[in-house]
């Protein structure tokens, strides 16, 4: 049975491609097969650009530039996991040797972190590739050795559909265990996904609504596990008095914010939704202009375009709100929009003012030059985001606004934008509720690997059963630690 569906999932067909992922033994195979593997997936996508960029294009709205440079990153990860798989130390192979002079004696122990898994991918809509079926979670969790059932976004499914049979193909080209990767499609196979017994985890972006739903089922099951969910964020950003007290420090810092906000629609978790400004710096009128050629942009479904619209009604009714500027509303079409509000009033009610808007809006909230205390009582009401950003004068004194920034905040920017996340070793997507649903962890970056691995530990194991990676003599070459001591043979 092929594990491409073209139309909702029926309860068979999904309970079939679970079982299949979990009778692979994709856990069993080593690292250097599913480097391999990733990279074929890699090729195999670059090779089809031309094709999948079509696709996109037809069903997102989104341009072809933004397209394109997507598959160049999903590219990207995927061969960026297989080096990460390849390197090893992902497993944390740590060796005790016995001691029977300790009190308690040490036994022999050899821990790593091994595959936990089927995984349950649920697809991004506003990344139809890098967040999609051989997106950053699937990369991911292959790496870590994880089978992958990808439920498919309603809002491309012709490219879902696509990609989905080019991995199937590759990955029986070049040998990878049958039934290692599925699709199901539908709301009802969503929601039986999270709920199937042999499933072990489920990496999600999305928005809070639904991520909290599935969420909820995920921890009533009568096996509750890991929902590694990506949600809502506003992503607040501080302008300090220092940086906009000159002109040109305005200017960099309001065509910044123009051009972040309104990226590809504003569609993006990482959208700067929230800015403190100074009062009576010029900032406010010099958005404006920046913003006075940006142009409208279609957003990914209709029913994202009905919310931005509710979204900014509500906002614009509010007698506490000033519009700064707006770029007019079209039919099928969503323009910048920027309005106002004071600290006090943000204060006194600021559930109205942290409520994600996926499209191209932000808040200003215009603070007193001189009372830090004032808005440090601000920032102690902000909810969890992803990132936080602030826009500082060179040598400027900003620990105690990095402090309190630090702690609603998985990374910290100091005078750049947080659209655009890098695929790196050292990066963190991830914060505290509701940006995600377990922070400890980054969905994006190497240390994403670590959401579908868990712990075993040998204790006075024969040299048959041990893994490799904690063979004596590290035949393996990987980074370990060894008695307290970390080494490498590489």
């Amino acid at each position: 049975m092929s594990a491409v569906v073209h139309a909702d999932t029926t309860g068979d067909e999904l309970a079939a491609i679970v079982a299949a992922a979990a009778a692979s033994e994709f856990s069993l195979t080593d690292r250097a097969n599913r480097a391999l593997w990733l990279h074929a997936l890699a090729d195999a996508v670059d090779a089809d650009r031309a094709e999948l960029l079509a696709i996109a294009r037809i069903e997102t709205h989104l341009s072809e530039g933004r397209l394109d440079g997507e598959i160049t990153r999903t590219v990207n990860q995927l061969r960026f996991f297989a080096g990460v798989a390849i390197e090893g130390s992902y497993v944390e192979a740590t060796i005790d040797s016995a001691d029977p002079s300790l009190l308690p004696p040490r036994p022999s122990l050899r821990r790593m972190l091994r595959p936990l898994g089927v995984v349950a991918v649920f697809a991004a809509s506003n990344f139809p590739f890098a967040f999609s079926v051989l997106g950053n979670d699937t990369a991911s969790a292959f790496a870590a050795g994880c089978p992958v059932v990808v439920k498919a976004h309603p809002g491309h499914p012709e490219l879902s559909r696509r990609v989905a049979a080019l991995a199937e193909r590759v990955l029986a080209d070049s040998g990878a265990p049958a039934g290692c990767f599925g699709l199901v499609e539908g709301i009802d196979a969503g929601v039986a996904l999270v709920q199937h017994p042999l499933v072990s985890a489920v990496g999600f972006t999305g928005s809070t609504r639904v991520g909290r739903a599935l969420f909820d089922l995920a921890c009533a099951r009568p096996a509750p596990i890991p929902f590694y969910g990506e949600l809502g964020s506003i992503n607040p950003v501080v302008v300090t008095p220092t940086a906009a007290s000159t002109p040109d420090g305005v200017a960099a810092v309001a065509s910044g914010l123009a051009a972040s906000f309104t990226r590809d629609g504003g569609q993006y978790c990482t959208k700067p939704g929230l800015v403190f400004v100074p009062v009576e710096t010029g900032f406010e009128s010099v958005l404006a202009a920046a913003l006075s050629g940006v142009p409208s942009h279609r957003l990914l479904t209709d029913g994202m375009e009905t919310a931005f619209a509710r979204g900014t009604e509500a906002l614009l009714e509010r007698d506490d709100v000033e519009v700064v500027f707006d770029g007019g509303s079209g039919a099928d079409a969503a323009s910048p929009l920027v309005v106002a509000v004071s600290l006090d009033a943000f204060v006194a009610e600021p559930e109205a003012f942290l409520e994600e808007h996926f499209g191209p809006l932000t808040v200003l909230v215009r603070y007193p030059d001189g009372d830090p205390a004032a808005l440090g009582a601000a920032l102690a009401v902000l909810d969890g985001s992803l990132t936080a950003s602030i826009h500082h004068a060179p040598e400027e004194d900003v620990p105690a606004l990095a402090a309190a920034l630090s702690r609603i905040a998985g990374r910290v920017i100091f005078n750049g934008w947080p659209t655009g996340v890098a695929i790196a070793w050292g990066q963190q997507h991830g914060g505290p509720w509701p940006a995600t649903t377990a922070s400890l962890h980054s969905s994006v970056g190497a240390s994403a690997i670590r959401r579908f691995l868990q712990p075993i530990a040998y204790q006075d194991a024969p040299a048959s059963v041990l893994p490799a990676e904690l063979a004596d003599g590290n035949p393996l070459g990987i980074p370990r630690r060894e008695d307290g001591v970390l080494v490498s043979v590489r």
